[in-house]
């Protein structure tokens, strides 16, 4: 995984930019010696804002650019001049990427729509200048407020694909195979176990120019949980699925068992995805014959659709897309609905975090020095009081 293209999960480094100061100049000019206080307001730092794009579909381009920092605010000056808010930080990210706190394992937000936007740091408000400050018995304050300070925070993001069909199966079940017949993708195709080491996604096309999108993970085994294989770390790539398509070669030989080994696993992984529609497909179905078949069909697990099928021959294709269509479109799973509301992001266990960030090479410490940018004074010892905020925009 490390020579692929495909990065689906990174830890990065985000920071606000902090609020400009407000000024403490006194207007002096020619024919006014008193002119009394004029220092404007300091300008607001910049956000760090997560932005959906479809023309991603990997984290690759966050790989190397590891720390994020928005602009400060500049400092107010005289003539009651505004300073500059600080620049906003847009970080682009493929439509299925879900931000965590890497410190505490929490749940941040969730981008998938294209062009959604969501702030994940908030810049410092700017400080009030000395002339928001005076009144009748105090007409030459020589005090203003600091700009807030920054927000920092290291993200973990996760992507997980958007797609209607999810497919699970032990390695060598077909999976890549039934992907390239019924799609367009191409998927590496092999007879040695894990051929496929990244998810791939396919849109299958249906009758009257109708159409789905099917995605591939690689096979996970009995003890997946547990760290064997490639352990469960694909299995998110699912987790929005309206179905789920699991995936039995008929030469097995209890097809009930791997089935429910499949379930099992899955169910460790997040148990609240037993609750999404399941189909049985039977695979390499071109060694078997009608007999056996037969023979077969009532040792099938129960209360799921089942179909049999072979992707070189083409057998039972059209029937199997047939089933997914009518599974989708079932008012109990309708597809905007499921994507929107099925999901349920579940904080992450510290501890399970730490082996995690381990297994994906994220498990660096990220530590930074700041550098003071000597515009403290020790004007401006003041003490923040919620009315001295205006809710309105300052400009």
């Amino acid at each position: 995984m490390a020579e692929s293209n495909f990065v689906d999960y990174v830890k990065i480094y985000c920071r606000s930019g902090k609020g400009g100061r407000g000024s403490t100049h006194m207007r002096r000019e020619k024919y006014m010696p008193n002119g009394g206080p004029d220092g404007g307001d300091g300008g607001r730092g910049g956000h760090v804002i997560l932005r959906g794009n479809r023309n991603y579909w990997t984290l690759l381009h966050l790989k190397y650019e590891r720390h994020v920092f928005a602009s400060h605010g500049g400092n107010g000056s005289k003539n009651k001049s505004f300073g500059k808010d600080g620049e906003d930080k847009v970080i682009e990210v493929p439509c299925g990427t879900v931000a965590y706190n890497a410190e505490t394992g929490e749940y941040v937000c969730d981008i998938t729509e294209h062009g959604q936007e969501v702030v994940l740091l908030k810049g410092g408000r700017g400080g009030l200048g000395n002339w928001h400050f005076r009144t009748a018995t105090r007409q030459a304050p020589r005090f203003a407020q600091p700009g807030e300070p920054m927000q920092e925070m290291t993200v973990i993001l996760e992507l997980k694909l958007l797609a209607d069909v999810g497919l699970v199966g032990f390695p060598n079940a077909g999976k890549s195979t039934l992907l390239s017949a019924v799609s367009a993708a191409r998927p590496k195709i092999a007879n040695y176990p894990f051929t496929t080491l990244e998810p791939n996604l396919g849109i299958v096309s249906y009758r009257e120019g109708k159409s789905f999108v099917m995605a591939d993970i690689p096979g996970i085994i009995e003890g997946a949980s547990e760290g064997k294989g490639l352990g469960l770390r694909f299995l998110r790539h699912i987790e929005r699925n309206s179905l789920l398509l699991f995936m039995v070669p008929g030469d097995t030989d209890d097809i009930r068992r791997e089935y429910e080994i499949l379930l099992r696993e899955v169910a460790t992984f997040n148990p609240e995805m037993l609750d999404k529609q399941r189909v049985l497909a039977v695979t390499k179905c071109d060694m078997l014959d009608d007999e056996l078949i037969d023979m077969l069909t009532p040792t099938l697990p129960e209360g799921i659709p089942h179909v049999f099928i072979s992707s070189v021959a083409g057998t039972g294709i059209q029937q199997l897309k047939d089933l997914l269509w009518s599974e989708l479109n079932k008012e109990s799973n309708q597809l905007e609905a499921v994507r929107r509301e099925a999901i349920v992001h579940r904080p992450k266990d510290i501890g399970k975090l730490q082996q995690e960030l381990k297994e994906m090479g994220e498990d660096e410490d990220f530590s930074y020095e700041y550098e003071e940018d000597g515009t403290d004074d020790e004007d401006f010892d003041y003490e923040y009081e919620e009315e001295d905020w205006d809710d309105e925009p300052q400009k």
